[in-house]
C-alpha cells in the first residue's frame, strides 16, 4: 500500500476569505529518482509569490500544493544524486512548475538544494531562499558587480527598502563584496539598517 502524506493545496485561485481557498489534503507521498531528493519538510516560509499564485491560479482538476521556501531533512534520494544523503538537512527554493513544500514531504532537485546551516534555526533558515537568490541575481547577474569578497572598491549602491527581506540580504551581500551601501527604511527599523549598512 502507498504511504500517505498531509498537505495544504488548491484547486482555484480564491480571495483569502472564502473557505476553499485552501484545503487539507491527502496525498501519496511521492518517489524520489534521478536528480531529485525527497525530504521531510521541516520548516517553510510564505512569500509574495505564494498569495499571487493562491489568488490567480486557474481552475484545476489535480491540486496544486503552493510553497518555495523550505527546510527539509532528505529521506531518499533518486539514482543521480550526488550532493546529498539521507540524514542531511537542506534548504532551497522549489519551482513553480512542481508541487511545493506545504506539505509533509517533498520533492526537490538536488541542483537547486544546498544544505541549511546550523548556526541558525530551521524557521529562519527556510525564511532565506528566495530572498537571497533575488538579492544574489540582482547584485551579481543583472547590475554585474563582481561576486567576490572586497572585489568592487569604489562602487556605491542604493538599497531602497533595506529593511525588508530581499534587501537585508542585498546590503549585506553588497558589503561583503566591498560595494558602498546607502539604504532607506522607515524610522522604526534605522538602527536594523544602519548596523548593516556600517558593518565591516
Amino acid at each position: 500500500m502507498l504511504k500517505k502524506m498531509k498537505a495544504v493545496g488548491l484547486f482555484q485561485g480564491l480571495p483569502i476569505t472564502e473557505s476553499t481557498s485552501l484545503v487539507d489534503l491527502e496525498l501519496t507521498i511521492p518517489v524520489a529518482s534521478g536528480q531529485d531528493v525527497l525530504t521531510e519538510v521541516i520548516a517553510v516560509s510564505v512569500n509574495p509569490v505564494d498569495t499571487k499564485l493562491r489568488q490567480n491560479t486557474a481552475a484545476l482538476t489535480e491540486a496544486r500544493i503552493l510553497g518555495f521556501d523550505a527546510v527539509g531533512e532528505v529521506v531518499s534520494v533518486g539514482e543521480d544524486v550526488t550532493k546529498f544523503a539521507v540524514g542531511d538537512r537542506i534548504y532551497y527554493a522549489g519551482s513553480a512548475q512542481r508541487q511545493g513544500s506545504n506539505a509533509a514531504y517533498q520533492l526537490v532537485d538536488q541542483r537547486l538544494a544546498s544544505k541549511a546551516p546550523h548556526n541558525i534555526s530551521a524557521a529562519e533558515a527556510a525564511a532565506m531562499p528566495l530572498t537571497a537568490l533575488t538579492a544574489y541575481e540582482l547584485l551579481f547577474e543583472k547590475i554585474g558587480f563582481v561576486a567576490e569578497a572586497n572585489a568592487n572598491s569604489g562602487q556605491t549602491l542604493l538599497v531602497i527598502n533595506g529593511a525588508g527581506g530581499v534587501g537585508s540580504i542585498a546590503i549585506q551581500l553588497a558589503k561583503w563584496a566591498g560595494i558602498e551601501v546607502i539604504a532607506t527604511c522607515s524610522p522604526k527599523n534605522n538602527d536594523w539598517v544602519k548596523k548593516m549598512v556600517l558593518m565591516q
